[in-house]
């Protein structure tokens, strides 16, 4: 059945498009953050259903709005909320985009595990990404400078951490990442570049992290109790880097697609929420 994900994957790569060109096909594409879960729902979904097909890509949260808006798939994964002009864009073109929460994140900030470097406050977060901390001695590390990494531009998990962590949520702030800041094209690329570089500080969904990943545990600011990020610890609210993920539809979803989100949402679904180190909705 892996084997069966893979050439779905590598087809909608190439360019075949399913939405709205087979009745037994869903094609779906966004969040990078999500590809993970996503093909976990599409296989379990078509060992139930052996003459149905899930097609499953990332590209980040933006791809997948502009995929739903050009009726080039028929689910758009997203880790954050579509923004008023991708409504307007949409609704120009006949597509009315429609908002399931199917699950919980927390966004896991990390560094090499050779990094001594263990807590931080969303305040020394925000001054390290936006460049004002430039050196690991900054923070209690060795005389070393920071590299920076972010996911690219496109990606709701970048949106995200730059509203709620580098702006603390301030409709008025206009902090950017620092201009040095290395810009990943995945949440896997920046696993892989603090496995091997103990300078640099990355962020992505908390079901990335491995043993060559070690996450910081994060405080709302000096006062506050630093919190590590789990499952537990989303759930009940007190790590304070944590989002919904969404899926999009146009319209209620209807027909298969209906058939694939009722599974999403149901016991099974949520299993594998779980399964995956994200936090069920249900």
């Amino acid at each position: 059945m892996k084997r069966l994900i893979l050439v779905l994957v590598i087809m909608a790569a190439c360019g075949v498009a399913f939405a709205g060109q087979a009745k037994n096909a869903i094609q779906i594409k966004g969040s990078d953050t999500m590809v993970n879960l996503g093909q976990a729902w599409a296989e379990k979904y078509m060992e139930s259903f052996p003459a149905e097909f899930v097609a499953v890509t990332g590209g980040g949260s933006g791809t997948g709005f502009s995929s739903l808006i050009s009726a080039t798939c028929d689910i758009a994964m997203a880790s954050r909320n579509i923004r008023e002009k991708e409504i307007a864009l949409a609704k120009q073109k006949g597509i009315n985009p429609f908002e399931i929460k199917v699950a919980m994140d927390g966004l896991a900030v990390v560094v090499s595990p050779k990094n001594p470097v263990s807590k931080l406050t969303l305040g020394q977060l925000a001054q390290i990404f936006t460049g004002k901390i430039s050196n690991w001695k900054e923070v209690g590390g060795e005389d070393k400078k920071i590299v920076i990494l972010s996911r690219e531009v496109n990606s709701g998990t970048h949106v995200y951490f730059k509203e709620h962590v580098l702006r603390r949520n301030d409709p008025n702030s206009k902090e950017e990442f620092a201009p040095g800041a290395l810009l990943m094209s995945s949440s896997q690329a920046i696993a892989d570049e603090v496995a091997q570089n103990s300078s640099a500080i990355g962020y992505y969904g908390m079901g990335y992290v491995s043993a060559k990943q070690k996450p910081i545990f994060i405080a709302k600011d000096a006062k506050s109790e630093f919190e590590a990020p789990t499952i537990d610890n989303v759930i009940n609210g007190k790590y304070p880097i944590s989002r919904p993920l969404f899926l999009y539809t146009n319209g209620q979803p209807q027909g298969l697609v209906k058939k694939f989100v009722d599974f999403i949402l149901s016991q099974q679904g949520q299993t594998i929420v779980l399964k995956t180190d994200f936090v069920p909705v249900k």
